[in-house]
C-alpha cells in the first residue's frame, strides 16, 4: 500500500513565524575517541535497521519574509512515509504524498487541483514557495547523514552536532538519550539554506519498545 507524506498548514501564505519553545544549549564540540566513534556507528546501524518508526513534534519554517509553524506527526515504513503538519488551531492545509517505489510525489489540497512530480522538494517549493529538505529530513531527524556530508562536527559521544549536506547547514541542537530499545535520537534540528529555515522539535518517538 502506498504510503503518504501528509503536510497541513493553516494557510499557504503564512506570516509571522511562530517560534518553538527554548531548549538548552547543545553539548560542546569535541573530538570523540575511537570507542565513541565505534558506538556512534553502532547507533546508526541500529537506527537504519528500524524500518518502521515515527515521531510527533513541532516545526517552524520561514523563507526570510514569511513563516509559519505547526504540529508534525510522521510515520515511516519500508515503501514510503506519511506525515501530517497541521496548524495549531484550524488543522487545515495541504497534502503531499511520496512513494519510494515509484519515486513520485503528489501534492493535494491547493487551489488549482492536484500536482505531481518526481522531485518532492521542487514540487512543494514551486507550488507553495516553501523550501523544505524533504528528501533528507527523514534521515536528519534520526541523526543520520549522507556519506558526502561535509563540515561535520561531533560531540564527545560521537553524535553529529553540525554538518553541511545538499546545500543545507544542519544543526543537531539537542538529543534524547538511549532508552530501552530506542537508540539516542535528536530532539531539536535546525536546518538553514540561505533564507530558507526549518526548525524541528521532536516531542515523542514511536517504533522502539521502551
Amino acid at each position: 500500500m502506498k504510503k503518504r507524506l501528509l503536510i497541513s498548514l493553516s494557510v499557504l501564505a503564512l506570516s509571522g513565524c511562530s517560534s518553538l519553545p527554548h531548549v538548552s544549549a547543545p553539548p560542546p564540540v569535541a573530538v570523540p575517541d575511537a570507542q565513541a566513534l565505534q558506538a556512534e556507528r553502532a547507533r546508526v546501524r541500529q537506527v537504519l535497521a528500524q524500518l518502521e518508526w515515527g515521531f510527533s513534534g513541532r516545526v517552524a519554517v520561514s523563507n526570510g519574509r514569511d513563516g509559519g509553524s505547526g504540529r508534525l506527526d510522521w510515520a515511516q515504513a519500508g515503501n514510503g512515509f506519511s506525515a501530517r503538519l497541521s496548524a495549531p488551531v484550524t488543522r487545515q492545509g495541504w497534502e503531499l504524498s511520496m512513494d519510494f517505489a515509484s519515486g513520485q510525489a503528489r501534492l493535494e489540497g491547493l487551489q488549482g487541483g492536484t500536482r505531481q512530480g518526481s522531485d518532492a522538494r521542487a514540487l512543494v517549493q514551486q507550488s507553495t514557495g516553501w523550501d523544505l529538505p524533504i528528501a533528507s529530513l527523514g534521515d536528519w531527524v534520526r541523526g543520520v547523514l549522507a556519506s558526502d556530508a561535509s563540515a561535520l562536527q561531533r560531540d564527545g559521544a560521537g553524535r553529529p552536532l553540525q554538518a553541511r549536506q545538499d546545500d543545507w547547514e544542519v544543526h543537531f541542537s539537542q538529543w534524547y538519550d538511549a532508552e530501552g530499545t530506542r537508540p539516542a535520537l535528536p530532539r531539536r534540528i535546525d536546518a538553514v539554506n540561505g533564507q530558507a529555515r526549518v526548525r524541528l522539535l521532536v516531542d515523542q518517538w514511536t517504533g522502539w519498545e521502551p
